[in-house]
């Protein structure tokens, strides 16, 4: 244990050399001011050692994205706009528009919170705290093994079903499997299943929150609103419409691969009477939980229907997860389930959102774009299925270097968009086919956080090994989503 921890320690503070090194190294490499701005060249450095920070998990993500934000603003990287300087405004002498222009910094940095992306993730984490402390959720799950789970084979799809259906009521992949999870070692321990096969079922239940979490914007709020805002701002009808089908696609594949790879030692006969007290055991649907469920269908009606009253997906889920605290309407929620709001994640997000916005502003993702894609010829890009191609590939790649779908995001889709911006592309395609490069591939646990969080004995009970197995036919998976599915179901859609 102790040799463990000094491992630890050690990969960790050689993380924080590193970072600072490859900061300071690349702020040195001379770059004309033509090619890229001074506040796009500290942006650079900034971006690269806050990526290797986040690789090398020197500290909490929430914790170095502190930093970066700050380094920022201190710096006051974001050119000064000649529109708004007085016409007697004296800029310092070789320094040009570039100053420390902290206040119109910041306005960029922070943008994301004037917006109704971060709002989203703090009311979808209320209304999943009202979900849980309600007992819904639990009702919902146990209701489903009980009437639909008869074998080892249902039990795989009656994972995969219960994600997407709990995907609408919880918006956060981790919670969602936890307590899908909970629900599988009744069924474990009931039906005397062996450590090997349910070691396959926890591992299933992870793994089938990687595809199913992209169904819908609230399957995971809090990276899915990230890829939403580079793609334009998409609504949650706009979500489903592009991504609805290739995720739901992507998931069937994974759940055969699951099928053709971790086949039961033996058959599971299911024994439902521990199943069956567990959910006696609830009770009658309280005053509670219908509440809870009412509220969830007036919050899922709205967002289904923004496009006609045009309330933002956020704004409605902010304003339902608050009034499920409110007297008569609500009293689900109480002061201590504002603890159940991750500022760590809203902290992370900014971080990572500013890096594609404040990358905008000073001329980093054009200059990223051009010094690294410019060879890719633009009648190549001009063909959709090589295009996807291309994306999927430079996704796949950083993803597998950096280990982190946010750190990729921030920094491949912004250049991504500039690569294909001036082909008059809509942001929604290379975004999206991006995003699911990204985020529905891993090889290594650490590749993917949903991967991570199940594989430890008291949760979901696998190992590196089943994650590697799975990971390595699942790249053929992530190709025949992006290029030969996404790109035909863009032209029904209307985006190509």
């Amino acid at each position: 244990m102790a040799e463990e921890k000094k491992k630890l320690i050690t990969k960790r503070e050689i993380g924080l050399v590193v970072g600072i090194l490859v900061g300071i190294i690349v702020y040195l490499i001379p770059i004309s001011a033509e090619a890229l701005s001074k506040g796009g060249h500290i942006t650079l450095a900034l971006t690269l050692m806050t990526v290797v920070w986040w690789a090398f998990q020197i500290a909490q993500p929430a914790y170095v994205s502190g930093v970066f934000l700050a380094l920022l603003v201190i710096f006051g990287v974001v050119p000064l706009d000649p529109a708004t300087l007085a016409p007697d405004a004296v800029v310092p002498a070789g320094v040009g528009l570039i100053t420390a222009n902290a206040t119109e910094t910041a306005k960029i940095v922070f943008r994301s919170w004037t917006t109704q992306n971060l709002w989203l993730i703090i009311g979808a984490y209320l209304i999943a705290a009202a979900v849980e402390s309600s007992g819904l959720g639990k009702r919902i799950a146990y209701s489903y093994m009980l009437r639909f789970v008869k074998d080892y084979k249902s039990i795989i799809v009656g994972i995969f079903v219960l994600t997407l259906i709990l995907s609408l009521l919880i918006p956060h992949p981790w919670p969602r499997a936890l307590m899908i999870m909970s629900v599988m070692h009744v069924i474990i321990k009931a039906s005397d299943v062996s450590k090997e096969d349910a070691v396959k079922i926890g591992f299933t239940v992870f793994a089938a929150s990687v595809p199913v979490s992209l169904i819908f914007l609230t399957g995971d709020a809090t990276i899915n609103i990230l890829a939403a805002d580079y793609a334009g701002g998409l609504s949650f009808v706009q979500w489903f419409l592009n991504m609805g089908v290739p995720a739901l696609v992507a998931s069937i594949l994974a759940m055969v691969l699951i099928f053709v790879l971790f086949k039961p030692k033996k058959e599971v006969v299911i024994n439902k009477e521990d199943v069956r007290a567990n959910l006696a055991s609830l009770g009658n649907m309280s005053s509670k939980e219908i509440k809870t469920l009412a509220w969830i269908i007036i919050a899922i009606a709205l967002w289904m229907t923004d496009s006609l009253h045009g309330i933002s997906t956020g704004w409605v889920a902010l304003i339902v997860g608050v009034l499920l605290a409110f007297p008569i309407v609500g009293g689900i929620l109480t002061p201590k389930d504002w603890g159940t709001v991750p500022v760590q994640t809203l902290v992370f997000l900014t971080a990572a959102m500013a890096i594609g916005s404040v990358g905008g502003a000073t001329g980093m993702n054009d200059w990223i774009a051009t010094t690294f894609f410019g060879g890719i010829s633009s009648s190549a890009l001009a063909n959709p299925f090589v295009l996807a191609f291309i994306v999927t590939v430079i996704a796949m790649i950083l993803h597998m270097l950096l280990g982190s779908v946010i750190a990729v995001m921030g920094v491949a889709v912004p250049a991504i968009l500039a690569m294909t911006g001036p082909l008059g592309i809509s942001p929604i395609v290379p975004t999206l086919i991006a995003y699911m490069a990204i985020s529905s591939h891993y090889i290594f646990p650490f590749q993917h956080l949903n991967m991570l969080v199940g594989s430890a004995e008291e949760t979901g009970g696998y190992t590196q090994k089943e994650t590697i197995k799975m990971g390595i036919p699942l790249i053929a998976v992530v190709f025949i989503v992006t290029v030969v599915v996404m790109v035909p179901w863009f032209k029904i859609t209307g985006a190509l």
